[in-house]
């Protein structure tokens, strides 16, 4: 990927087949960053949803595990379900499933987010818990807390678990709060906005037909959808298949 611009509006898209094509693209580009990444850890946030777990397999695959420095790789969650983490609704037991399971991973580089504790300890466990990887309980422009944040992109325009609506979407301080959508089932642990800027790339990875309209609508910015509302200090990328494409 090349340089690109720093929000929901202006970041460059790059329109691929469909998803498996996606999905090859970005574990290409993974599989670049880890290696090129000399000093230090490479920190993902991962996401949630059936369009993710596609690269997710990849990266299992023994193409690619074989390949990747894992034990210098993190893997964080952008957000998650207050359920067990064996539940099927947890975004932990899908990566577990189509990726930690195949890989050889040391067990402290993987952060799932708590849902033992109720939502506010959760969040608060989960912060502390990034402040100590990063080595700072305050965030500097100049050192990012991720190199990589996948996102997804909900038919209401949510992403990660900043919903219409909600009081998370006003949150400035926390890097790690939670909401409580009508809309679907489960409370849910989420990163705030300042916490998803924290980053050298972020990146939508969006496909299907059905995601058209509201892909379009984000880009346009003339509307107040909560995935409309990010930005980076880095740069930002849309990864959509041609069916997600209105051009």
């Amino acid at each position: 990927m090349t340089k690109m611009d720093h929000n929901a509006q202006t970041g460059r898209v790059f329109t691929l087949p469909d998803a498996n094509a996606q999905a090859t693209y970005l574990a290409d580009w993974i599989l670049e960053q880890a290696l090129a990444k000399k000093d230090g850890f490479l920190s993902i946030a991962l996401s949630g949803g059936s369009t993710p777990q596609k690269l997710y397999e990849l990266l299992g695959s023994p193409a690619y595990a074989r390949k990747m420095p894992w034990s210098r790789i993190h893997l964080f969650f952008g957000d998650e379900r207050m359920v067990p983490p064996t539940h099927e609704a947890s975004n932990h037991h899908m990566v577990n499933k189509a990726l930690l399971s195949h890989i050889d991973i040391p067990f402290r580089n993987v952060h799932p987010m708590p849902t033992f504790a109720d939502a506010d300890d959760a969040a608060k466990i989960y912060q502390r818990e990034l402040e100590i990887f990063y080595g700072n309980n305050q965030l500097d422009a100049a050192k990012p807390l991720f190199d990589i944040v996948f996102l997804g992109l909900g038919n209401d325009g949510h992403t990660a678990s900043l919903f219409p609506k909600t009081p998370v979407l006003q949150e400035k301080t926390k890097w790690v709060s939670w909401c409580d959508p009508t809309t679907v089932p489960y409370r849910r642990l989420t990163l705030t906005y300042p916490t998803l800027a924290s980053s050298r790339h972020v990146v939508f990875v969006v496909s299907g037909e059905g995601k058209k309209d509201i892909l379009k609508a984000v880009r346009s910015g003339e509307n107040d959808y909560p995935a409309a509302a990010i930005s980076t200090t880095g740069e930002l990328s849309w990864v959509i298949d041609k069916a997600a494409s209105s051009e």
